[in-house]
């Protein structure tokens, strides 16, 4: 699918821009991403025009910057103008008849866990949670994936999770680790959500979870 663009992302785009630090923000940092599920287009396609804001070499580009550089309460308005037209801000109407992929959107939200008993901490976990908690479980040792190990804890404290949120979901990923060959049951409503994100990246090029992973942090 072709990713929908008009001239008019230029202006909530715009207002990011400019945002202190003004300049290009990181790719999976919060604003960014927020913008993206706004708009249902992927960060990178926003980050890569942020690059076009930059440069400021095409006369679109400079005719925004004229009008709206000197005058951020104007912008300001009209963005707010523009999250109020028919289309945005009501993405049903906008996206009607046109198959959205929400692909990069799950990621940042909460994974649907069923069950009355499930534990309120994991309720919060989004699968860019378990993409870094991924990556940790192959920075240590089976005998340091424990609460008190420091990179655990400051983990939790990152993703504002509990310490033995973290340690449950290495236990689940030391089930899908076939080097370890564990066997036995693990009941756990992330136990799919696990094995899915271990599918994807488990098995492949660690440099390359580890700098997904790195990015996904600029997000919390």
């Amino acid at each position: 699918m072709n990713t929908p663009w008009t001239d008019a992302y230029w202006l909530p785009l715009l207002q990011l821009y400019l945002k202190s630090p003004e300049g290009i923000k990181p790719l999976y940092s919060k604003p960014l991403v927020e913008l993206g599920m706004k708009l249902h287009i992927h960060p990178s396609i926003l980050y890569n025009r942020m690059f076009l804001l930059r440069k400021r070499d095409t006369p679109l580009i400079i005719s925004l910057f004229d009008r709206y550089y000197d005058n951020r309460n104007k912008l300001a308005r009209d963005v707010r103008k523009l999250w109020k037209m028919a289309g945005f801000g009501n993405a049903e109407a906008f996206y009607d008849g046109v198959e959205t992929v929400e692909t990069f959107e799950r990621n940042f939200k909460p994974i649907r866990l069923i069950g009355n008993r499930v534990p309120e901490d994991m309720r919060k976990i989004t699968p860019a949670m378990l993409v870094i908690v991924l990556d940790l479980y192959f920075r240590l040792t089976p005998q340091t994936m424990v609460e008190e190990t420091p990179e655990i804890m400051e983990l939790a404290k990152l993703l504002k999770l509990k310490p033995k949120t973290i340690t449950d979901i290495m236990d689940i990923y030391q089930i899908c680790d076939p080097y370890l060959k564990r066997e036995g049951i693990i009941v756990s409503p992330l136990l799919a959500e696990c094995h899915r994100i271990w599918n994807i990246y488990g098995n492949d090029d660690p440099t390359k979870l580890a700098s997904l992973a790195a990015q996904l942090k600029d997000y919390f």
